[in-house]
């Protein structure tokens, strides 16, 4: 028996005991896991959410402190809070598919419960099918998932859906399902958005930014440059020109045939009033959900002086100052302008 085989055997012996060992321990250790991780990832940033860009006066005043927290640079974590949380979040959301798909799990879940994974980005539709599919609801019970209860003081609206890995018990309805959603937009967001930050930048106004950062990113290193661009454009009372807008607003027509369908040059020319090719300033409310990480970038955007942007066929992201260099650079990666 050569080396090798004895190594790759070992190695998998091993992974079979760590596998094992998580469906086991699961779900206890892995919401215990969770749990760590997110204080972890908060225990490092302000009490409150800090905030460097000012709408009144039209300006950026980045924070140095802020910035080395914010770019991952502050040691000993290395991580800023979202770093932290992507990380984490998606160790879990493998292991729990992992997990989900082998036939020991089914046993466990039927006792103890199953995840639903919410992503960042998604629509209340998504996020209402997500539940769906895995607690068995009806479209009645989506429909009540979605549908604020009239005494509650945290409605459903899009954008208030905290991403991450819920852990629901099987037969859990709708207004529970509602409940748990409220309470993690309440600990994550609300009870870090101060009075002082609101009187900066209004709440809504925070997430709506915030999701159209969540849609259209490459990443958490782009995500403050986009915030810093949609200001730059809010400053001048620019249209935002913000492609995922005239993806939600073609997705709220029967037109479209999934959620997020392709933006085409005819979209530009859609009457809504999501569509920010159209109509100057903010659309009237967030698109989908942002994660904690684009909350921050929307209420501490980078001091650039980009107007405009776009991602090549890599993803590698590229900004310009103005719109002849920014065809320029559309013709240098795709042989043509917009």
């Amino acid at each position: 028996m050569n080396r090798t085989y004895l190594i790759k055997a070992s190695t998998v012996a091993l992974v079979a005991v760590m596998v094992a060992g998580v469906l086991f321990s699961f779900p206890k250790l892995l919401k215990i896991s969770i749990q760590h991780e997110q204080k972890q990832a908060f225990a490092a940033m302000h009490e409150q959410f800090p905030v460097t860009v000012n709408p009144r006066d039209k300006s950026i005043v980045e924070d140095a402190l802020v910035n080395a927290f914010l770019d991952g640079s502050n040691s000993p974590l290395q991580a800023s809070a979202w770093n932290v949380g992507n990380i984490f979040a998606g160790v879990f959301a493998w292991v729990a598919m992992a997990v989900a798909d082998a036939p020991v799990y089914r046993g466990i879940a039927a006792a103890d419960g199953r995840f639903v994974n919410i992503t960042p980005g998604m629509r209340k539709e998504q996020v209402a099918s997500a539940f769906a599919k895995t607690l068995g609801w009806n479209a009645k019970q989506k429909k009540e998932f979605l549908t604020a209860l009239p005494y509650s003081s945290l409605p459903l609206p899009e954008g208030s859906f905290s991403p991450g890995i819920y852990i629901v018990a099987n037969g859990t309805k709708p207004l529970e399902a509602q409940a748990m959603v409220n309470d993690k937009f309440s600990e994550n967001i609300l009870s870090r958005y101060g009075t002082t930050t609101a009187q900066i930048v209004p709440l809504n106004q925070a997430l709506t930014i915030a999701s159209m950062i969540e849609r259209e990113a490459g990443g958490p290193g782009d995500m403050r440059l986009i915030s810093g661009i949609i200001w730059n454009r809010l400053f001048i009372n620019m249209n935002l020109q913000i492609d995922a807008t005239l993806q939600y607003a073609k997705a709220n027509t029967s037109a479209a045939n999934s959620w997020w369908p392709a933006p085409l040059p005819a979209d530009r020319l859609r009457k809504s009033p999501y569509n920010t090719y159209l109509n100057k300033g903010l659309p009237p409310a967030p698109i989908a959900s942002p994660s904690v990480a684009s909350v921050l970038a929307a209420l501490n955007p980078k001091n650039t002086s980009c107007m405009f942007y776009f991602h090549d066929s890599a993803g590698r992201f590229h900004c310009s100052d103005t719109y002849d260099q920014h065809v320029a650079l559309l013709k240098k990666y795709y042989g043509r302008g917009k």
